[in-house]
């Protein structure tokens, strides 16, 4: 497969989730993504347990890491700068996420960089942004839900306030670096000049909080939590208990509605006052819930999806496995052999994007230091410089 991004380098000073998540999209796209990690013991995700692949690698840290090269390099020296000088001269752009004090100490930011290449393009990901009083502050995903109101909109009414299960936070932030990456790009390839691009893993939390947001600041109206995972102004969109589990129902627009009750053999619930318009279903939605669930009950979760499947928007409730096992999943193609030298049969995620209907290729996420040999030999290094640095502790 041609890749979209062949030909793009993108060198990386990233950690654990964020930063990587954003560089896999674009890895993964075809774009060179080369890790400048620590000589010692480099990304952090490597230590991160509980299933690791022999020394310096674990699940965790493939996961964020296909199809990219490894750089140990030493930034905080002369020897460590001059080489990433050089680096810079054949990349396009350079991310991290460094704390927000960072970049700057560190000649990540475009004034430093923009002495050696011009048309460098700098992107920055950090908890709380740069240039302001928290730019020194660490910062995680957890922090960010928690502060940005995803707490407060999870969960059941009565629940204390509940995160998101995943850390959809880093994931958001990833997929904007990513977009802030090619702007960058695409405006450097057209002026010949980069400059630096931001992204605060806080405000782009809050941006996600998109129509309640604007709701309270245009009529100061807070969206709260509503029961069973509700949608805050249409029912019935929500959960409902089956048989053997839960199903979630959707029915957004007048016409699902419509369908819904049909196909529940409760057609005579359309005319019924209590239900008629959106408004009045709003208005008895804990009445509608309590019909619905002595409907929902009556079968199988299996038996719902298969009866309003198509007619009205239904999905079932999965636990993690069931998700991945899900023969429609398994069908698509989402999850890939992705062979690793000390997991052979390794498994992974592949990337949602499809080219031409082909699912993005993938390799494995390179052992600690795996491409530095390579990547020096490419800037001209020779074998005593390398071996040099090595033992100098550069490299």
């Amino acid at each position: 497969m041609t890749l979209p991004l062949a030909g793009l380098r993108i060198l990386s000073l990233e950690q654990y989730g964020a930063g990587p998540y954003g560089t896999l999209c674009l890895a993964q796209l075809g774009a060179e993504v080369i890790k400048l990690e620590p000589p010692k013991g480099g990304d952090s995700a490597r230590a991160t347990g509980p299933f690791f692949l022999g020394e310096d690698d674990s699940l965790f840290f493939q996961t964020f890491n296909y199809s990219k090269r490894s750089l140990t390099l030493d930034l905080k020296t002369d020897e460590g700068q001059a080489i990433l000088h050089r680096l810079v001269r054949t990349a396009d752009a350079v991310t991290n996420n460094a704390r927000g004090d960072q970049p700057a100490k560190l000649g990540l930011d475009y004034p430093a960089l923009a002495k050696v290449k011009p048309s460098i393009v700098c992107v920055h990901a950090s908890a709380y942004g740069r240039g302001n009083a928290r730019e020194s502050w660490p910062g995680y995903d957890y922090l960010m839900q928690a502060e940005a109101g995803f707490l407060a909109l999870t969960g059941e009414p009565e629940a204390p306030p509940t995160r998101f299960g995943l850390s959809m936070v880093d994931f958001m932030t990833g997929q904007i670096l990513a977009t802030a990456t090619l702007a960058g790009i695409l405006e450097a390839r057209a002026t010949g000049r980069g400059r630096d691009y931001d992204v605060a893993l806080l405000e782009a939390a809050l941006h996600q909080t998109s129509y309640p947001a604007v709701w309270y600041l245009n009529e100061g109206h807070t969206t709260g939590r509503a029961p069973r995972s509700a949608h805050p102004s249409v029912t019935p969109s929500q959960l409902f208990q089956t048989a053997d589990g839960w199903v979630f129902v959707m029915a957004q627009l007048p016409k699902f509605w419509e369908r819904l009750v049909e196909a529940l053999g409760r057609p005579e619930l359309k005319a019924d006052p209590r239900f008629r318009t959106p408004a009045d279903r709003l208005a008895h939605r804990a009445e509608l819930t309590d019909l619905l669930d002595g409907i929902f009950m009556t079968a199988t979760t299996a038996a719902w999806v298969e009866r309003l499947g198509g007619i009205c928007p239904v999905a079932p409730v999965h636990d993690l496995a069931a998700a991945l096992e899900n023969a429609f999943i398994r069908a698509r193609g989402m999850v890939q052999a992705i062979p690793h030298p000390d997991r052979p049969g390794m498994l992974g995620l592949a990337s949602p994007i499809l080219v031409d209907g082909e699912r993005l290729p993938a390799r494995h996420a390179p052992k600690l230091g795996a491409d530095t040999e390579a990547i020096l030999g490419e800037l001209g290094y020779g074998a005593g410089e390398i071996a040099r640095l090595r033992a100098g502790g550069i490299v």
